[in-house]
């Protein structure tokens, strides 16, 4: 009954506005804000596979690549979370990048336990692999969009991620990057405070 009541209203709007009327306002999209969000997230990232399946490479791979280009250096716990990689995931991804040569793990001077993580040059031609079929992916993915049009739903996107990290609780809020050597000389400094005090 719904259905047809439905059908009868649309059929009158065109009627009383004419053949040419436009079709009644659409469903207040903003509702959907969320849902569209997270579908052009999957669709993006499906696009993105496709592409690095020609590399021999999966999404998590490029991922770990990319953000240790970004951050040489960084500690293998930092990077899985960095990456949003699972931890167990980024040993396994990681083994496979240093028998390969792309990478390589050296003592971490504050810390015996722990190690720093760095790129090898073997790794240049993959990492601009990467960059080309993303640069690529991201064309298509925007064509039709201006460059002011892009820069503006980025800078909204900005705006809303934001707003959405304000309500979060502290413990949840993402973690502000920390400089490497900064840390580095944070952790050397604690540990010769420690040692001192035992001394005396």
């Amino acid at each position: 009954m719904e259905d047809r009541n439905a059908r009868y209203n649309l059929t009158a709007y065109r009627l009383t506005l004419g053949k040419s009327a436009p079709h009644p306002p659409r469903m207040d999209q903003v509702r959907n804000f969320g849902f569209l969000v997270k579908d052009v997230a999957r669709l993006w990232t499906r696009n993105f596979e496709l592409r690095a399946a020609q590399l021999g490479m999966s999404l998590t791979q490029c991922k770990v690549l990319v953000y240790l280009s970004r951050n040489e250096g960084t500690t293998q716990a930092r990077l899985a979370e960095l990456s949003d990689t699972d931890p167990m995931t980024l040993v396994r991804v990681l083994d496979r990048m240093e028998r390969d040569g792309w990478i390589e793990r050296r003592p971490d001077p504050a810390d015996r336990r722990a190690y720093r993580l760095f790129r090898k040059p073997a790794s240049d031609a993959v990492l601009t692999e990467i960059t080309r079929i993303a640069e690529k992916a991201r064309g298509e993915g925007l064509a039709g969009l201006s460059a002011e049009q892009r820069q503006q739903m980025v800078e909204m996107l900005e705006h809303v991620r934001r707003n959405l990290v304000a309500l979060l609780p502290a413990s949840d809020a993402p973690a502000p990057r920390q400089n490497v050597s900064t840390r580095a000389r944070r952790v050397a400094s604690s540990r010769t405070h420690r040692i001192k005090k035992t001394s005396s």
